[in-house]
């Protein structure tokens, strides 16, 4: 990959990406859904132009939008594919320790709720959050970011959720909008308080609901500290009710909404997050009919997450009726998490959404660029290749995105450009 630098100082003003043999790209900053959701736009022979972070010129064909003497760096694609810098709409990538020991269990045939049940999974993650500093957790979440960003993601969802209580999940928090503030990627933060119900709350859930609504929610929204609320509505955690009132009472603050929904057990979760008209619902393995009519009639997003079903050995969402049937906008996050997905590849989540739910490589370009940059409210700013957004992007080691789709257990992201540079 030839790059060349016209201007020796280290700040890049003018970039030209020229040679480009493919440019892919959805159109438009609204999540797509149907027939939508599989259109981009290609360019052939392409090159694309950008000035202090903001694309400023795009042009196919062989034909240049500049003199390359006048950028500041030029960079020969040579003939690859450029699609934008990928967006991950989901991902608890901040917590403390590990759950490798979890493995022994879950080959004896263990569930996540029996682990759940017995102590394990997510509370064990919340002992070993609570007790690591913040120095602790920024160094190991700046390594994980390193290594989105290696694997082409420009702009990360993260949520919070393994401190349960005020002062963990602030730290939390905090540690993010850090991150936020050094780190080249941009970190979209979503608050998770209601994500588990450890023990002291076990048959007092709506006094936990409580706590979340009157004390936890006012201090992160004056504190500027998160964009999103999230919670889990599941079998043995939230029910549609305690969920409901927590969400309501999130949206009238002024948070975004979020919900993992239907990931074990249908209890309704789906069918909440189109009446509250949540931005997106998460997981929606087990979603049913109503559930996919209520998002698609609630404008909600669903934000699938294959790997994760992957590494459960559970089912795949039903990805193609909601967008043959049901015209529901899907995206596609890896989920990275300690327990039921330890891999943070969206590569890979790409190559599951062409195996697994049998997506076009347009609709999965779609799904991890536009639709969850919707789902962040970033569709303004990131997630396509258009005039006057963000300049990020990706050079791939592919000509094509079927290639992209095809191989998988290698980066194929050569080179990675964040607002118009290169990381």
């Amino acid at each position: 990959m030839a790059t060349y630098h016209f201007n020796k100082e280290d700040q890049v003003s003018t970039l030209l990406i020229k040679n480009i043999g493919r440019l892919q790209t959805p159109v438009g900053s609204f999540p797509h859904k149907g027939e939508k959701q599989g259109e981009n736009l290609k360019l052939d022979n392409a090159a694309i132009l950008s000035e202090d972070g903001v694309i400023k010129a795009i042009t196919s064909d062989g034909k240049l939008p500049c003199k390359e003497e006048d950028c500041d760096m030029v960079i020969d694609a040579e003939g690859n594919l450029v699609t934008p810098g990928l967006v991950e709409g989901h991902t608890h990538m901040i917590f403390g320790g590990y759950r490798q020991n979890e493995i022994p269990l879950k080959l004896k045939g263990a569930g996540y709720l029996d682990i759940l049940r017995a102590g394990g999974g997510i509370n064990d993650t919340v002992k070993k959050t609570r007790e690591a500093t913040f120095e602790e957790l920024y160094d190991k979440t700046e390594g994980f970011l390193d290594e989105m960003m290696g694997l082409g993601v420009t702009t990360a969802e993260a949520k919070s959720g393994y401190g349960i209580d005020l002062e963990n999940e602030v730290k939390l928090l905090k540690v993010l909008k850090k991150l936020n503030e050094d780190h080249p990627m941009d970190i979209v933060s979503t608050f998770m308080p209601a994500h588990v119900v450890l023990e002291d709350y076990k048959g007092k859930e709506d006094e936990f609901i409580d706590l979340c609504i009157n004390e936890m929610m006012p201090y992160v929204k004056e504190n500027d500290l998160a964009e999103f609320i999230d919670i889990f509505t599941e079998d043995s955690v939230f029910n549609v009710d305690q969920s409901r009132r927590y969400l309501q009472a999130a949206k009238d603050m002024g948070f975004g909404l979020k919900i993992h929904a239907d990931e074990i057990e249908a209890i309704g979760g789906s069918k909440l997050a189109g009446e509250m008209e949540a931005t997106s619902a998460e997981h929606l393995i087990v979603i049913n009919d109503e559930g996919m009519a209520s998002m698609a009639k609630g404008g909600t997003i669903a934000m699938t997450l294959p790997a994760t079903s992957f590494y459960l050995g559970a089912t795949f969402a039903p990805v193609r009726r909601m967008i043959d049937e049901f015209g529901v906008p899907v995206a596609m996050a890896s989920d990275f998490n300690p327990g039921s997905c330890p891999s943070l590849n969206l590569q890979f989540v790409m190559n599951l959404g062409y195996l697994k739910y049998k997506m076009t490589p347009e609709e999965i370009l779609t799904a991890v660029t536009i639709n969850p940059a919707c789902g962040i409210n970033r569709g303004e700013k990131v997630g396509t290749i258009e005039v006057g957004k963000q300049a990020d992007f990706v050079i791939w080691d592919a000509p094509n995105m079927e290639m992209l789709c095809y191989r998988f257990g290698s980066n194929l992201a050569l080179q990675v450009i964040k607002k118009g540079e290169l990381v």
